[in-house]
């Protein structure tokens, strides 16, 4: 039996873990684990919708949910730490996993950082971001303390509470072509919003 962390002889079918990240390069390195997460959540998504006759979407659901969310919590915290070194603070990254509290730390330091990105123009870039992020915590029920982003990871809350998908009376549904072409959006603006600070703002090598 051959390990998992092996060669193929044909290299298209090799996953190469350190390609795409360098040593010493922090936020880099969370850049491309970002948009891999989230391209990964986009492109299942892709798939069940190219063909879901044994509805695969119903279980896939799960990891699209999982991937897109922790992908954009990977790309904030990135977009966040950029601006702290912009400013020349010792933060790096800020926040556990609620995408919703790390967006308005971002959209705060935004305010401050005095640079070609207005406040506005944050607004503009991650309208649909903020548009997905208000309407998740409103169907999850997040509070304060709880933000409840473990929902597609597990059926329960750490006190085994259920989420709010497994005791709904009908169906609990996601539009799944609403869902990529949103996410493309999302993504890109992600992207180019934390390109801009990283290789403009930043003023890091290409």
């Amino acid at each position: 039996m051959n390990p998992i962390f092996s060669r193929n002889i044909d290299i298209d079918k090799i996953a190469f873990l350190n390609w795409r990240i360098k040593e010493n390069n922090d936020i880099l390195n969370l850049l491309n684990l970002a948009d891999g997460f989230l391209l990964s959540s986009i492109e299942l998504a892709r798939h069940c919708l190219a063909d879901n006759e044994h509805k695969i979407a119903d279980i896939l659901i799960f990891p699209i949910l999982a991937n897109a969310n922790h992908g954009i919590e990977l790309y904030l915290k990135a977009i966040n730490w950029t601006l702290n070194e912009i400013m020349n603070s010792d933060l790096r990254i800020e926040g556990k996993h609620n995408i919703k509290q790390i967006f308005e730390t971002v959209r705060a330091k935004v305010k401050i950082y005095n640079g070609q990105i207005t406040t506005k123009g944050f607004n503009d870039a991650t309208k649909e971001l903020w548009a997905y992020i208000t309407e998740l915590f409103d169907k999850v029920n997040a509070t304060t303390k709880d933000d409840r982003m473990d929902f597609p990871r597990y059926p329960f809350s750490n006190s085994y509470e259920n989420h709010f998908y497994v005791s709904a009376i009908g169906n609990v549904e996601i539009d799944l072509e609403n869902f990529v072409s949103r996410f493309e959006i999302i993504r890109e603006n992600l992207e180019n919003l934390s390109d801009f600070l990283y290789y403009q703002e930043l003023n890091h090598d290409w």
